[in-house]
C-alpha cells in the first residue's frame, strides 16, 4: 500500500514505540513512517497511524502492566490473524491481554485482547 492509505485508524499513544512493536509483531505490519510523534505502519490490509500523546494528557494517563482495560471506549477495531490462539499468545507475550470468552460468528471465531495501554481491539480468524 504505498503512499497515503486510503482508510485506516489512528491510535492516541503515551508510548508509540511500545504500541508501534505490540502491532508491528501482532499484526505483521511493517513501519513506513517514523519520528519522535508519529509511526505509520501497515499490513496488506490496513494502515495504523500511532500518535504520541500531547504531554499535559500523557501526564494524566497512567499505564499499568498488566494494562488496564479501556472498556469505555466507541471504537472497537478488529483485525484479521491467522490464528486465534498464536495471535492470543502473542499478544500477551507483547505486553497485552487476552479478554472474555471466544465468540463463533458465520465462517470466523472472535476474542478480544487489549494492547499494552488497555485499547480493545477484537481479533478474528477466519475458520
Amino acid at each position: 500500500m504505498p503512499g497515503p492509505a486510503r482508510a485506516g485508524l489512528l491510535i492516541y499513544a503515551k508510548n508509540v514505540k511500545t504500541l508501534s512493536d505490540f502491532y508491528q509483531e501482532l499484526l505483521s505490519m511493517r513501519v513506513l513512517v517514523s519520528d519522535a510523534m508519529h509511526q505509520v505502519i501497515e499490513n496488506d490490509d490496513m494502515q495504523l497511524i500511532l500518535h504520541a500523546m500531547p504531554p499535559h494528557i500523557a501526564a494524566e494517563v497512567l499505564i499499568t502492566t498488566p494494562p488496564a482495560v479501556r472498556d469505555e471506549q466507541a471504537f472497537k477495531p478488529f483485525f484479521t490473524v491467522p490464528s486465534l490462539p498464536d495471535a492470543e499468545a502473542r499478544a500477551v507475550a507483547l505486553g497485552g491481554l487476552v479478554i472474555g470468552p471466544v465468540w463463533d460468528a458465520p465462517g470466523l471465531i472472535t476474542r478480544n485482547v487489549c494492547d499494552p495501554e488497555g485499547n480493545i481491539v477484537q481479533l478474528r480468524a477466519f475458520i
